[in-house]
């Protein structure tokens, strides 16, 4: 058969049901196999959202999302993408076109070597010079993207290797079982919890895997023990749960890290180095327990002193079955903190000002929201409010990216997440810095006929940049920006429009555009002047008294 066709077959024996991206001349015989396929072709306005789109893909299912570009230019557009999967530990195959490889007469127009600029943002990357190797190449592109840790995968096909006849056959994925964690491992971890008299609990983005949420709720209701989660291990426990600590949002000085700082023992589910570190290390303080699939990548300000390396689920299962509940835990200093933690997460939740305040955004939001619907969060100022403050009770509700931290993710994510779970709920939580960024996607979102909400927060500045430089004393330059009309520009694509004129208006109308068909942009102004009193000092002062 020819190659692309095999190409193709290849995708479908690993499940694809998806191929998001722009197609070019170099593509063309991929494509026309795509036609005929049972895989559904999403084309997107530009190749880094289409990046995107796989990686959140990637981040739902547990299974490669897939994303195809042109050569040249379409190519380079997916080195953001690339990173933000391999960082943020989605795993994802990028497919790129190529001039013929055999005999081209074009010279080098177009040319980059793409393969060499993919090999440190990827796990694995190869151009394709014989289509006998194509069954070899995907299988081994999508094992290495789902195999933990997740990532990035990436394959060249040139336009004459596509054409290629080939009588290969398609390579069939073998079984397999995640590695458990050693029994003296497991023990060590165990003889820690029960001698310590603080423990605590730390969920990070690698136990956000469905076994393993299921273990972690049997561990804290069976022994009692307190926890808190970094940004991406949102949801992987119930956050409106009697033992939860709050969110690590802030690198330090919350109440949780009053919580950490009097522990003696943090049990340290999933944690990568790679997000921004929920807490600081210090030698001889307390005894940290990594429990993660891969060994933990010393930093620091990072170095346990137990290892517990294997299948998360299977750990925390062992070690429920070890463990017993212990008469000398005491919780009573971690009672108080949450006590004032969640009336600091109260205070402001109905504040009347307009433009509006944060602490009311996310509340509102919060009301709207049903228990299983997705929050997108693209990258800004109110990504630390909502990793505070909003409550999720289920894994993977809240997709914010606090690994590479790009901004322009968050409207396509919503996409993606809206075409895995058409039936839940979701809204794209972008500020117009980032939303500009990727605001094309619209149209797709409209052309998809799509049910989405894009809640669009308007500061007109690079509003988290600007904090940063008043923090540091800086006068304001190069920060503030002009915007279009966004409600007109949202109605240009064929979208909803909505510009709400009160913090009281706004609870109303975003569950009026959930409950209604079609893709709707609300434009709301935020007030952000309240960033440094309350993140900077009034936190850290109020956590201090404890």
């Amino acid at each position: 058969m020819k190659a692309s066709d095999l190409f193709i077959k290849a995708l479908e024996s690993e499940g694809v049901e998806y191929v998001f991206g722009i197609p070019g001349e170099e593509n063309l015989d991929l494509l026309e196999s795509l036609r005929t396929s049972s895989i559904k072709l999403i084309l997107t306005r530009h190749e880094q959202a289409a990046g995107f789109m796989a990686a959140t893909y990637g981040r739902l299912t547990g299974k490669a999302g897939v994303c195809l570009a042109t050569l040249g230019p379409g190519a380079t557009n997916f080195v953001t993408s690339a990173a933000y999967a391999q960082l943020g530990g989605m795993p994802m195959l990028m497919i790129t076109g190529q001039k013929p490889v055999k005999v081209s007469k074009q010279g080098h127009f177009q040319i980059v070597d793409i393969v060499d600029m993919m090999k440190p943002l990827t796990k694995f990357t190869r151009q394709i010079v014989s289509a006998d190797n194509i069954p070899a190449r995907v299988r081994e592109s999508f094992r290495r993207a789902e195999e933990e840790r997740p990532g990035a995968t990436h394959l060249e096909l040139p336009e004459d290797i596509a054409h290629d006849q080939t009588d290969a056959i398609v390579l069939q994925a073998s079984f397999h079982r995640r590695p458990i964690a050693d029994d003296k491992a497991v023990q060590r971890a165990v003889e820690a919890i029960r001698e310590s008299r603080q423990p605590i609990l730390m969920v990070g983005a690698g136990a956000n895997r469905k076994t393993s949420s299921k273990m972690l709720r049997e561990f804290v209701e069976r022994f009692g023990i307190p926890f808190f989660t970094t940004q991406m291990g949102k949801g992987v426990l119930d956050e409106s749960h009697p033992l939860w600590l709050g969110n690590a949002a802030l690198s330090d000085g919350d109440f949780v890290h009053r919580a950490i700082e009097h522990a003696d023992c943090i049990i340290n589910v999933g944690h990568d180095v790679i997000e921004k570190p929920p807490f600081f290390m210090r030698r001889g303080r307390r005894t940290v327990i990594h429990v993660n699939y891969l060994t933990a990548e010393v930093d620091t300000v990072y170095f346990p002193q137990i290892e517990v390396v294997g299948d998360i689920a299977n750990t925390i299962w062992r070690i429920n079955q070890s463990l017993e509940k212990q008469a000398h835990w005491d919780f009573s200093y971690d009672d108080n903190v949450r006590q004032h933690l969640n009336a600091h997460l109260a205070k402001g939740a109905d504040d009347a000002r307009f433009p509006v305040y944060p602490v009311r955004l996310v509340a509102d939001v919060r009301k709207a929201m049903p228990d299983d619907g997705i929050l997108c969060l693209d990258n800004g100022m109110y990504k630390l409010w909502f990793a505070r403050y909003y409550r999720c009770t289920q894994p993977n509700t809240l997709l914010l990216d606090n690994a590479l931290a790009t901004m322009g993710a968050g409207l396509p994510s919503a996409i993606a997440a809206k075409i895995v779970y058409p039936d839940r709920k979701v809204v794209a939580v972008a500020g117009d810095g980032g939303f500009m960024m990727n605001s094309q996607e619209i149209e797709t979102a409209v052309r998809l006929k799509l049910d989405l909400v894009v809640l669009l927060l308007r500061d007109n500045a690079y509003g988290m940049i600007k904090w940063k430089q008043a923090n540091m004393n800086f006068p304001n330059f190069g920060m503030d920006m002009g915007n279009p009309d966004f409600v007109a520009y949202a109605e240009s694509y064929g979208a909803h429009g909505h510009r709400p004129a009160s913090a009281a208006e706004f609870g109303p109308l975003l569950s009026k555009c959930l409950a209604t068909p079609g893709v709707h942009l609300i434009d709301l102004p935020v007030d952000y002047s309240d960033n440094d009193r309350v993140l900077n000092r009034e936190i850290r002062e109020l956590s201090a008294e404890l």
